[in-house]
């Protein structure tokens, strides 16, 4: 029971006591059956079952929640602790409680007038616009906080997705919760159901995800395109063993002993394969907020492995060096940098050394507390991988001063990102795009180079976008001082001429190249 009270303190501390109310039910109906097992309840929120251990009926229902009680995430906290304790801690329950989001949106709202509408609020807090609650997310204080965020009673109450951008999920708000188990049995706390939407193995599951990762502004700018990149990838082809939807990556199978579907006394629910609801990505808490350092681990685990670099160099005998730098994007179904990429930095660290250990060389080395754009000038050959957002509608035209991070304010687009593995050309639903990315620097040095050092760094939110919140009043400027620098520690390379080992490149030149691994 040890994960069951965890959860119910948490729920209180989210959601406060008269949220308890259906879980407590639940509760109540455990201790009447005695201390209480773990089982019982399909994912997606249905009782598993069957009869009891040794033949025994199974035990009474408990009863139904209401279709009010179904929207409090705390109601579901009583049966399903586990998955409860891990959505509390995720971005989805953050949500509509993130100062840059209401921040943002605070801007945005007044800086066009309104224009704005629900486009933010729609998907950070769509139980809220579904509701009638909001119509702009500026009055978001006023809205119950079990409404707020990306929750259990949203999800797992879409009927249909009926668009690809924007959030044009098709809420049923019917008291039955959809999950991924073909056989849910009734008798639960809710009515439940197989969808394919929620079902990982469906690569309709990828729409419902991407209903929401996918943004067109009201000037018609795609400007967030994670649903798009995943169609155009290798990791969208049905029937491929290489098929791989939102929920393999972030919410992947959890074979845990927490992570039973629910807890029922006397069940001997049927195997099934739950997956895990904190959904890591790049994204973490800027404030106080439950689990927060449980996510900066999940998404330091996402990133360790993300790129595969191939560093080659060619030195001079008395000083200098050509590189060769390729990066490659393998883990991810999508871009990378994706998502809010007009917000995300990743940027190449290289650093040479001769025998000694002084440095002779250095590009894309940020100091703490400055934007990774800040030194373009000063390091020209810096690599910066981000989207560029401009005022005006052909970026081929834009000057500095047309660049802004205002996303409402964009109307055209420079992207930088690595493409995600591709589609064969047969099936290819846009021109594919050569996966290794190159980066050539070549500088002089006045000694020889001994050693030349790569590491590879990710900001999800960097403080040229944070700097212009904190300045407009919208936002505390503590929280810009807690965005997370992240290093993708899988990419970190070492080259040095003992080590290296001569090929030839893409390029068709001969050089010597760091071992791959």
């Amino acid at each position: 029971m040890g994960s069951h009270v965890r959860a119910l303190a948490l729920a209180a501390r989210l959601v406060g006591p008269l949220g308890l109310l259906g879980c407590l039910g639940c509760l109540g109906c455990l201790e009447r059956d005695g201390a209480g097992g773990r089982g019982g309840a399909a994912e997606g929120g249905a009782a598993e079952g069957g009869a009891a251990e040794g033949g025994a009926p199974a035990p009474a229902p408990v009863s139904p929640l209401s279709a009010e009680e179904l929207l409090n995430p705390a109601a579901c906290a009583g049966c399903h602790p586990y998955h409860f304790e891990r959505w509390a801690a995720s971005m989805h329950a953050y949500a509509a409680r993130d100062p840059v989001f209401r921040a943002m949106n605070a801007k945005g709202q007044r800086e066009t007038g309104g224009a704005l509408g629900d486009l933010c609020v729609r998907c950070h807090a769509p139980l809220a616009v579904e509701l009638g609650l909001t119509r702009d997310g500026l009055n978001l204080d006023e809205v119950p906080e079990h409404l707020q965020g990306v929750t259990c009673a949203f999800c797992h109450q879409v009927e249909e997705v009926a668009g690809a951008h924007n959030n044009p999920l098709l809420w049923a708000n019917d008291g039955v919760l959809r999950g991924a188990v073909r056989d849910p049995a009734p008798g639960s706390p809710h009515a439940a159901a197989y969808s394919p939407l929620l079902d990982r193995r469906d690569p309709s599951s990828a729409a419902l995800c991407g209903a929401c990762h996918d943004v067109v502004t009201p000037a018609g700018v795609h400007l967030e395109r994670t649903y798009l990149e995943w169609r155009q990838s290798l990791f969208s082809v049905e029937g491929a063993l290489t098929l791989t939807t939102c929920g393999d990556c972030h919410m992947p199978v959890d074979r845990s002993a927490e992570a039973r579907a629910a807890l029922a006394r006397g069940v001997s629910p049927p195997e099934r394969d739950l997956h895990d609801h904190l959904m890591p990505g790049v994204d973490v808490a800027l404030v106080d907020f439950p689990g927060r350092a449980v996510m900066e681990e999940a998404v330091r685990a996402e990133l360790r492995h993300l790129l595969l670099p191939e560093l080659c160099a060619e030195v001079g005998a008395g000083g200098g060096a050509e590189v060769e730098l390729y990066l490659e994007n393998v883990a991810a179904g999508h871009r990378v940098p994706s998502g809010a990429a007009l917000d995300r930095r990743l940027w190449a660290e290289l650093v040479a050394y001769d025998a000694e250990g002084a440095r002779l060389f250095e590009s894309g080395v940020v100091p703490p507390g400055e934007a990774a754009a800040a030194g373009l000038a000063a390091d020209p050959q810096r690599w910066l991988l981000r989207d560029v957002g401009y005022r005006v509608e052909d970026p081929a035209l834009a000057t500095p001063a047309d660049e802004t991070h205002d996303f409402w304010a964009v109307l055209s687009l420079a992207r930088h990102s690595l493409p995600g593995p591709q589609r064969p050309a047969a099936l290819a639903l846009a021109p594919p795009e050569d996966t290794h990315v190159l980066r050539r620097y070549r500088f002089g040095t006045a000694r020889p180079v001994a050693r030349i050092e790569l590491r590879v760094w990710l900001r999800p939110m960097d403080l040229d976008v944070l700097a212009p919140l904190v300045a407009s009043g919208d936002l505390d400027p503590a929280v810009a001082a807690a965005a997370p620098t992240f290093e993708l520690e899988g990419a970190r390379r070492s080259w040095t001429p003992e080590r290296a080992a001569r090929k030839v490149t893409r390029t068709g030149r001969e050089l010597l190249c760091a071992p791959p691994f």
